[in-house]
Order: C-alpha cells, then structure tokens, then sequence
C-alpha cells in the first residue's frame, strides 16, 4: 500500500483517486434506482428514513469490505464447476442479486400494469420498514463486492480507495431524496426505472456465468431511454400547455 502522503504530493494518486470516484458514483446510479423504487412503497414518512438507512449501510458494508480487501481479492477464484464452468464466490453472489433484481422487477412491472390490483395490494405502502431495509441490505451487499473488486482493480492505495467510497456513497445519499421524489411524481419513469432494474439483473447474471457486457453499453442505453423519456415529457406538458389556452 503507497503512503497517505501520496495523495499530496503524487499526482497520480490524485488521477486514481479522481478516475475512482466517478467509477464508483456510475457503479451507485444501479443501487440507487433500487433504493428510490424500493422506498417509495413505504408510508411518505419514513421514506427519507429508510433511504438514509440504505445507503448508511451501504457505505458500512464497503467501509467493512475494504478492511477485508485481501479476502475480497480471492472472491474472484473458482470454487465450483457445472457443466464446464468454474463459478467464483462473485460469481455466485452476483448471480443470486441478478436473479434476485430480476424477480423484484418483474413482480413490481407486474404490479403496475395490473388493471385489477388485490384490494390489499391497492396503494403505496405494500412492504414494511423491515422488509424494506432487509431487501436494501441484501442488494447493498452484492452492489459492495462489485464495487470493490473494481477499486482493488484500479488502486492498490488503501487512502485511495475510502476516500472514493465514502465520496461516492454522499453523492448517493444527497441524491436519494430528489431521484425518488422525481420517480414518484412521474409514472413513466417509475416503468423505466423498473426496465432499468430488469436489465441490471439480467448484466448481472451474464457475468456470473463469464458473459461480460461493459457497463458503458448499459449506461449508454440507459442514458438514452432517459433522453426518450425526457422529451415524452416535454411533448406531454406542450400538449397541456395548447390544451389550457384553448379552453
């Protein structure tokens, strides 16, 4: 591990350091899309709380994996084979969060598009504080590991890496509150968010089984669903807008 002091006086930390952070707030965009559809099933007054509590356990959770960076790094060795394929415990553990973002967004999509929602099921609030936090943790954890390894791969500076982390997880927690609310008060979105996670999963199950996509094609597609969305929207208030100075 390079000294603290070379975060002063070594511009190539300074690069590291720069290059890391970004990498981590675009890994965080996935967690946090999850995070905002998640909380917003809860009552309006504990949103705020469970989205702090989320994410406070995910820069606890990556915080604890750094100080187990040396059992981190052995992760990525196979530790079963079937049919051929060597699994790593990453691979595992990114297969049960693909399969896992999989099942949610689906059952949510489902929900959604229900026209005859169970009487019970009718509403916002369809989970509990609990359940909200256990299934925020669960997907902290695997987000964590492929956060990690990442940084293990890009820096072997121990400073380097928290600074990045705790860095990127306040950009999540100060952009929560906003990206949910804004997914809340549109509809559409809140369908895109949904197919967003559907395609996280299913990145994430290809690379259990050695099928890697760079994330830069998701994102790009991502971004681009967004910009669609983004001028639906602007179609949608000019349409209103002619509609009231005809009235």
């Amino acid at each position: 591990m390079e000294h603290l002091t070379d975060l002063a006086t070594n511009p190539t930390t300074w690069a590291a350091l720069a290059t890391l952070i970004v990498m981590e707030i675009v890994l965080g965009i996935d967690n946090l899309i999850f995070i905002s559809i998640l909380t917003n099933k809860l009552p309006e007054a504990r949103r705020r709380m469970a989205r702090r509590v989320g994410i406070s356990l995910a820069l606890v959770l990556r915080l604890a994996l750094l100080g187990t960076v040396a059992i981190i790094v052995t992760l990525t060795a196979p530790v079963i084979t079937v049919l051929g394929h060597g699994f790593s415990w990453r691979d595992l553990i990114l297969l049960a969060g693909g399969l896992f973002l999989v099942w949610k967004a689906t059952k949510e999509i489902s929900h959604t598009v229900n026209p005859n929602p169970d009487k019970k099921d009718d509403g916002v609030l369809t989970i509990g504080f609990t359940a909200a936090i256990v299934q925020i943790l669960l997907l902290d954890l695997v987000f964590s590991i492929d956060s990690i390894i990442t940084a293990v791969g890009m820096t072997d500076n121990f400073a380097v890496m928290v600074i990045a982390v705790v860095v990127a997880v306040t950009v999540m927690m100060v952009a929560a509150t906003p990206l949910a609310d804004f997914i809340h008060a549109n509809p559409t979105i809140v369908m895109l968010a949904l197919g967003f996670l559907l395609m996280i999963g299913m990145m994430l199950i290809a690379d259990a089984f050695g099928a890697h996509v760079p994330k830069g094609y998701m994102y790009a597609a991502m971004a681009f669903s967004a910009l669609v969305e983004a001028l639906n929207m602007m179609a949608r208030r000019a349409r209103r807008r002619r509609a009231t100075r005809s009235t």
